[in-house]
């Protein structure tokens, strides 16, 4: 299956089990990877036969700059579900969310998850 990423996205959002990670916010760190057949857009150089890179950012930005939750699970959830919803092309899709500076004493980088998530297929 073809990927596409879109790495790196940096939004400042107000997220976290903590009450004070809800008042002062931090960073997000995004990375998206999109399993798509890109057969068609390697032949056609036609747009429509991908994932516009753009919107999928724009997605991103909005969810984590939006409605604070208390867990980047569920930021990652709300992401993927809504990729799955606006493009049908998508198959599966991984959501990895950092947090740099996460209110966590001790000596590290980073704290991050990855949520995997595969569309739902109906059987007739």
């Amino acid at each position: 299956m073809d990927k596409i990423y879109i790495n790196g996205i940096k939004t400042y959002g107000y997220h976290g089990a903590i009450q004070e990670e809800r008042v002062l916010g931090q960073y997000f760190i995004t990375d998206i990877v999109l399993y798509i057949d890109l057969t068609a857009a390697s032949e056609t150089d036609d747009l429509n036969e991908t994932v516009h890179y753009g919107e999928v950012y724009n997605l991103a930005e909005e969810i984590i700059k939006g409605e604070p939750v208390s867990l980047i699970e569920r930021l990652a959830g709300k992401i993927n579900a809504e990729l799955f919803d606006r493009y049908d092309k998508i198959v599966e899709i991984e959501t990895t969310i950092t947090k740099p500076n996460p209110p966590i004493d001790g000596n590290y980088e980073s704290v991050a998850i990855t949520l995997h998530g595969k569309r739902e297929t109906s059987w007739q």
